[in-house]
């Protein structure tokens, strides 16, 4: 007769979140904005090209929402802010 033991060993790993990780902006559809304002804001705070900026707006118009933009905490921050002054609903994730 043979008999086999197995061991099983658990490691516990921690990750630590910086602000160097990267966030992302989310862009929520409102009934006050027209398209042309969110591609406008698009265009000057997330450094988009006119088709890419209106290919955002549509996907937010028909699906609620879109991320816009992702990079560093900081910047997506900053950018987020200006997106809001614009009267635009965002969150950074």
């Amino acid at each position: 007769m043979i008999m086999m033991t197995t061991t099983s060993t658990e490691v516990e790993e921690k990750v630590e979140v910086t602000a160097d990780e990267e966030s992302k902006i989310i862009l929520y559809n409102d009934d006050v904005n027209s398209f042309e304002h969110v591609i406008m804001c698009l265009v000057a705070f997330c450094d988009h090209e006119f088709q890419q900026a209106e290919q955002c707006a549509t996907i937010v118009h028909y699906k609620g929402r879109c991320a816009v933009k992702h990079g560093s905490k900081e910047d997506m921050v900053d950018r987020a802010k200006k997106l809001s002054e614009e009267n635009l609903t965002v969150e950074v994730i």
